[in-house]
C-alpha cells in the first residue's frame, strides 16, 4: 500500500465504501483502512453458527440500496462484480395475542384481506393510502434525498410551497411532526392493524409515542405494498464484497486488520492519519472518517469546543441484541402457516407493549417482554443453508447498552457476558410461545450481545445499531450537530460520514454518496 492518495477513509462501512466508490470513479486515488478484519460494519454474512448457514450479522433488508440514488449510479458496475438481489413479495407481518396475525404483500388483494379480518374499514383506508402514495412520496423523498445545508433545505421549502400551496405543506408538516401512535391512531381503527406498522418506528428509534416517527411506519408499509423488499442473494455481503471489488478494480485500496490510531491535522487542515503500527498515510486533498462522533472526537483529540461539545453529547439508542439461529425447518407459526412466507414476522402485539419495552430499556433494564423482528431470509434465498434446512435472523429491541436491572426482576446480573444467555432464553420464551417447536428445530446458535455488536464495531455504541438516535433534536439539520449534516467538521477537509450523519441509519449509503457527490463536484 502507497503512503499518499487523494482521499483516505477511516473505516468500510458500507457509507465510506460508497464515498470511495464514487471517488474513484471520478478519478480520486482512493484508501479505505479498517480496523476489522472484514470490510462491512453492520452489512456482513457469515456461517456464525455452523457450516454452511450464512447469516446476516446485523442487516438484512437490502431495500433502501437497491432504490438508492447511489444504485441508480452505480448499479451496473456492482452487478459486474457479483452484487445480486432477491425479491421478497411477503416482506413483513406481525403476530398478536389473541393469536391472529397480519401482514403486507405486494398483492394488494391479499393484503386487503389481511387487513380486512381485523377492520373492513381500515382495508379501505389502506387502499386510499396507497393510491396517494406516489404524490406524497415525491415530496417525502426529496426530502430524505436532500442535503441538510440550509439554503439546500430553504429551496425545498420553497418547491413544496409551490407544489402543495401553504395548506398542504402545513399538513406534510404536521405529518412529519406525528408520532407513529398520534398517526396511526388518526389513521386506523384495529391495534393489531396500528401494531403491526408501529413495529417498523423501532427499527429506527421512535417508539409509540416519540415525536417525529409517524412517517417511518407509513413508509414502510407504503414501500413495502408497492414495492416489496430486497435481501442480498446469499447474504447482505453481496453489497460489502461488490464494493469493495469495484474500488479495488478502479485501483483504489481497502485495507483491513488495521486501526487508525489518530486523523493528523496541522494548521486547522486534515493531512492525513497514523495507523496504529506507526506508519502514516498522506491525504492530498480529503480525509473522510466513517466513524461515530465519540470515535472522531477521540482520532482528532479535539476540533472547536462547540463541535466538541456535540459530539460528546451525541446520544446513541438503546441497544440490541441479535440470536442466529440454524434450524432443521422453519418456525410454525401458531397464528397460522402462511407466516412461513413473510421475511419479517414482528413480535410486537400493541402499542403499549412497544412503549413500556422501549422505556425499560431507556431506564436501562432489561425489559420483560422485549419486540422481536424474526428474519426468515431462506423462504426467498434457500443457498444459505443447507437443502431443507433454514436460517433464523432475531432481532431483539429493545435492549439497554449498560444494564442496570431487570424490569421482570429475574435477571440478577448487569453485566452482558452473564446477562446475556438469560435474555436470550427469556426472547426464545416468546418465540416459542408464537412458534412452538422451534427450540427443537435449533441445530446452532449464536447470541450477539449489545456489548458483542460494540466489541466488533466500535460505531454501534451499546448496541445502537443506528449509530446515534434520529429523534427530532438529533436528525435532519441536526445529525450530528447543527451546521455539520453535510460531514462537514471544523477542521478542513476532514469530513464524517455513516449512518451518524443525515439522511442517518439504513443501507441507503446516503450520507456516504452525498459528501462524495460534494467532494467530487457530482
Amino acid at each position: 500500500m502507497g503512503s499518499e492518495f487523494d482521499a483516505v477513509l477511516c473505516g468500510a462501512g458500507h457509507n465510506a465504501l460508497a464515498c470511495a466508490l464514487h471517488l474513484a470513479a471520478r478519478g480520486w486515488r482512493v484508501a479505505v483502512i479498517e480496523g476489522n478484519d472484514e470490510p462491512g460494519g453492520a452489512v456482513k454474512t457469515g456461517a456464525y453458527t455452523l457450516p454452511g448457514f450464512r447469516h446476516d450479522w446485523a442487516a438484512m433488508n437490502l431495500s433502501l440500496f437497491a432504490g438508492s440514488a447511489f444504485m441508480k449510479t452505480h448499479g451496473a458496475e456492482l452487478a459486474r462484480h457479483g452484487l445480486e438481489f432477491v425479491p421478497v413479495n411477503r416482506p413483513f407481518a406481525s403476530v398478536f395475542a389473541d393469536g391472529s396475525w397480519c401482514g403486507v404483500s405486494t398483492d394488494l388483494a391479499e393484503t386487503t384481506a389481511n387487513i380486512a379480518r381485523h377492520s373492513p374499514e381500515d382495508a379501505e383506508t389502506w387502499g386510499q393510502l396507497l393510491a396517494d402514495f406516489p404524490g406524497r412520496a415525491e415530496t417525502i423523498f426529496g426530502l430524505l434525498g436532500s442535503p441538510m445545508r440550509l439554503r439546500p433545505a430553504g429551496y425545498f421549502i420553497f418547491k413544496t410551497l409551490r407544489k402543495l400551496g401553504l395548506r398542504g405543506t402545513a399538513d406534510m408538516g404536521r405529518f412529519l411532526l406525528q408520532s407513529p401512535r398520534d398517526w396511526l391512531e388518526e389513521t386506523f381503527r384495529a391495534p393489531q392493524v396500528r401494531a403491526m406498522l408501529a413495529a417498523w418506528g423501532l427499527h429506527l428509534d421512535y417508539a409509540p409515542d416519540i415525536a417525529g416517527g409517524g412517517l417511518f411506519p407509513y413508509l414502510e408499509g407504503m414501500a413495502g405494498q408497492a414495492f416489496g423488499m430486497v435481501i442480498g442473494k446469499g447474504g447482505a455481503d453481496t453489497v460489502t464484497r461488490a464494493l469493495v471489488a469495484a474500488i479495488r478494480a478502479r485501483g483504489g485500496v481497502v485495507d483491513c486488520g488495521t486501526p487508525v490510531a489518530r486523523i493528523l491535522h496541522s494548521g486547522g487542515r486534515a493531512t492525513g492519519i497514523e495507523l496504529a503500527d506507526g506508519r502514516k498515510i498522506t491525504a492530498t486533498k480529503d480525509v473522510i472518517a466513517g466513524t461515530s462522533p465519540s470515535a472522531l472526537h477521540r482520532l482528532t483529540g479535539g476540533t472547536t469546543p462547540a463541535f466538541d461539545r456535540a459530539l460528546t453529547r451525541f446520544s446513541h439508542a438503546p441497544g440490541t441484541m441479535m440470536i442466529h439461529l440454524a434450524l432443521s425447518g422453519l418456525p410454525d407459526w401458531a397464528a397460522g402457516p402462511a407466516l412461513q412466507t413473510h421475511a419479517y414476522v414482528h413480535i410486537a402485539p400493541s402499542l403499549d407493549q412497544m412503549a413500556r419495552t422501549y422505556q425499560q430499556a431507556r431506564a436501562g433494564l432489561l425489559p420483560d417482554e422485549p419486540v422481536l423482528v424474526v428474519g426468515q431470509p431462506t423462504v426467498f434465498d434457500p443457498s444459505r443453508a443447507p437443502e431443507g434446512r433454514h436460517v433464523l435472523w432475531v432481532q431483539v429491541r429493545m435492549a439497554p447498552g449498560t444494564i442496570q436491572g431487570d424490569a421482570k426482576k429475574e435477571i440478577g446480573a448487569q453485566d452482558w457476558a452473564t446477562a446475556g444467555p438469560a435474555f436470550a432464553a427469556r426472547a426464545l420464551d416468546i418465540l416459542e410461545h408464537h412458534a412452538p417447536g422451534t427450540r427443537a428445530k435449533i441445530l446452532g446458535q449464536r447470541i450477539v450481545t449489545p456489548a458483542d455488536l460494540e466489541a466488533d464495531n466500535p460505531n454501534l455504541v451499546g448496541g445502537d445499531q443506528l449509530c446515534g438516535s434520529h429523534h427530532l433534536s438529533q436528525h435532519f439539520l441536526f445529525r450530528p450537530a447543527l451546521g455539520h449534516a453535510d460531514g462537514s467538521t471544523p477542521i478542513r477537509n476532514l469530513h464524517l460520514t455513516g449512518a451518524a450523519v443525515w439522511p442517518g441509519a439504513g443501507t441507503g449509503a446516503g450520507s456516504g454518496f452525498l459528501l462524495a457527490r460534494k467532494l467530487a463536484g457530482n
